[in-house]
């Protein structure tokens, strides 16, 4: 379906021809949205109608990526007041999709703010304003991503006229238009320049163990016509070494106050190869993703997720069907961490909706001088779960 809640300019990606967003509002008073988990090698949507469905597609990744999680979010508290409007219920459903994914910011920020708009509302006017405030989401996240895109260009721009070749770029785990609304984070520069004419090329990281590289970033910059090539998420450093990669630009699933980035595991690596070769190192991020509650990034709780997501993989077989099998020994146990935290003084900057500044809280700040009252004290959090499912 074309973007419901915008104007079709405003979307980047097309799927055969047509512009879609990753999650949209239906008739039938439920949300839809792309289910990710069949990808790349099957294109399909499916429709949340209840708490429990938002609530589930966040945790098996049927959505994931930040700001997309925090938009599911939001509509899952709008289904949970559909079916019923009562404190209670909405309570639930705070603690219920809380509880989803540990990590990513934009999940306590979506719920917050929905919390917030529902306060003082009585129960019959719950679901309109719900969905109101959802839909709003949606579009801001839209709009922020576009901006990220026209800020994060500027850099790519500059990189090409110096040169005159094409700018290799290398990106880690799927921060584009799947992991949003629309446009991405990472790759909304990535879009913009190759729209603008900028040549440009992507390295994918194939972001193991759910190769959401190889699978979505992959997919999704084919379908928009951007040059890319998939490789082995160790070759990142030797591509640096010769030469062959002009920039990082990764996402962020949590920014701190003072800059540090937590993102998919495996980011931490390529920054600091990126930093022993004098590469420029860009992380990509809206407002809803940093947390001016925590200064330091060990402080950030770390998902651990079911060890079978790296002793299995899926992919399609000589004959056409999607199969997963074991690549681990049966008796060897696993470790599934699924984030890892790049300290602020390996970025060289993060690129926002407002603009681009020092990974610091003196650049923040800067940019944001209209957040700082949300900031609270400094708290201590998990450094991962316990349990092996999010």
């Amino acid at each position: 379906m074309p973007a419901p809640n915008g104007p079709i300019a405003s979307c980047s990606v097309k799927i055969s021809g047509v512009h879609y967003r990753t999650i949209w509002p239906i008739a039938t008073g439920g949300v839809r949205v792309i289910d990710q988990s069949r990808l790349p090698f099957e294109f399909a949507t499916v429709d949340l109608q209840t708490l429990e469905d938002a609530a589930g597609a966040i945790r098996t990744m049927v959505v994931r990526g930040a700001p997309l999680i925090g938009a599911t979010a939001a509509y899952g508290i709008a289904l949970a007041v559909r079916h019923d409007a009562s404190d209670a219920r909405l309570d639930e459903a705070e603690r219920v999709l809380q509880a989803t994914r540990p990590t990513a910011h934009n999940l306590t920020w979506a719920l917050t703010r929905m919390r917030r708009a529902l306060e003082g509302v009585l129960e019959e006017d719950r679901v309109a304003v719900a969905f109101g405030e959802a839909a709003r989401i949606c579009d801001a996240d839209v709009e922020q991503c576009r901006s990220i895109g026209q800020h994060g260009v500027e850099l790519i721009r500059s990189r090409f006229e110096s040169t005159g070749h094409p700018v290799n770029v290398l990106t880690h785990c799927n921060a584009g238009w799947l992991a949003c609304v629309d446009w991405g984070t990472a790759l909304s520069p990535i879009y913009a320049a190759h729209d603008t004419g900028i040549a440009v090329h992507v390295w994918v990281d194939e972001t193991r163990p759910r190769n959401q590289g190889a699978a979505l970033t992959a997919f999704e910059l084919a379908a928009h016509g951007v040059p890319h090539t998939v490789v082995a998420d160790n070759l990142g450093g030797h591509l640096m070494q010769r030469g062959r990669v002009d920039m990082v630009i990764v996402g962020s699933d949590r920014t701190t106050a003072a800059g540090d980035v937590c993102n998919k595991v495996g980011t931490y690596l390529k920054a600091l190869a990126a930093w022993d070769n004098g590469i420029p190192f860009y992380a990509a991020l809206p407002a809803s993703t940093i947390d001016w509650s925590l200064e330091r990034g060990d402080d950030i709780p770390i998902e651990e997720r079911p060890a079978e997501e790296l002793t299995h993989i899926a992919g399609r077989t000589s004959r056409g069907t999607v199969e997963t099998v074991r690549v681990v020994p049966e008796t060897s146990p696993a470790l599934n961490l699924a984030f890892d935290v790049t300290p602020a003084r390996l970025v060289t900057a993060l690129i926002t909706e407002r603009g681009v500044c020092a990974a610091s809280r003196a650049g923040l700040q800067g940019l944001y001088p209209d957040r700082q009252a949300l900031r609270q004290a400094p708290r201590q959090a998990p450094r991962a779960s316990s349990a092996s499912t999010p």
